[in-house]
């Protein structure tokens, strides 16, 4: 009776090593094949980056929960308003989550941008960017774009042009300026799963929780807003 509870323990610590093994090669072959794919197309001076029609500028909470700015958000408007007056693009695709009432990225950076001095008619909101696959997914599915600059932090813009890559998206990145306090290392950690998470989407065809009409940009009378609605 011992020696059997002996094996059966003996077996469960090799399982358990076995699953830890095997998670942490899964996250460090994510990653690898995530930034793998990003090799080349980053740019972290405006002056360098090539010109493309479209920008797209992936969404972050204005404000943390303690009440304090998220310099995420606000380093993201800073690099959008510096490649759009540099004439790095002609039109602003501001995509985040809007799934509550009271909580609006795509509605906040267009507030910024527009106080910056970026023409509203330069700015195209996609309000059902829930999640960076669904904004790259949604970008060349409902805003016609298979070309665009991606505006984020570094570590953000490998994700989504890996994205891009599996939709068929030519996608560079322009790096707004990280953050490197206690914040910004919470959110390099949760990136190492998200990463998993994103090549798993990739793998297995996932869809955005929401699509909408088709809305071509660069036409007035068809300013796009969150669902492909006309306004």
């Amino acid at each position: 009776m011992k020696s059997r509870s002996a094996r059966i323990l003996k077996y469960s610590v090799v399982t358990g090593i076995l699953l830890i093994l095997t998670g942490v090669i899964t996250v460090v072959v994510c990653n690898m094949t995530v930034e793998h794919r990003a090799e080349g197309a980053l740019y972290s001076a405006v002056r360098d980056v090539p010109y493309r029609k479209v920008a797209i500028v992936l969404g972050a909470s204005k404000m943390l929960n303690n009440g304090w700015q998220n310099w995420y958000f606000r380093n993201r408007i800073l690099a959008a308003e510096q490649l759009y007056k540099s004439g790095k693009c002609n039109y602003l695709i501001l995509s985040g989550d809007n799934h509550i009432e009271g909580y609006n990225e795509p509605q906040d950076m267009r507030m910024e941008l527009v106080q910056r001095g970026i023409p509203d008619s330069a700015l195209y909101l996609d309000y059902a960017g829930f999640r960076t696959y669904d904004s790259m997914v949604r970008l060349k599915a409902i805003f016609g774009q298979d070309s665009c600059i991606v505006v984020s932090q570094q570590f953000h813009n490998e994700r989504a042009l890996y994205i891009a890559n599996a939709v068929g998206i030519h996608a560079i990145g322009f790096n707004a300026e990280d953050i490197s306090d206690h914040n910004g290392m919470k959110t390099k950690i949760r990136e190492r799963f998200a990463r998993v998470l994103v090549v798993a989407d990739v793998l297995f065809g996932r869809h955005p929780k929401y699509y909408g009409e088709p809305v071509p940009i660069g036409i007035p009378q068809l300013k796009a807003d969150s669902l492909g609605a006309v306004h």
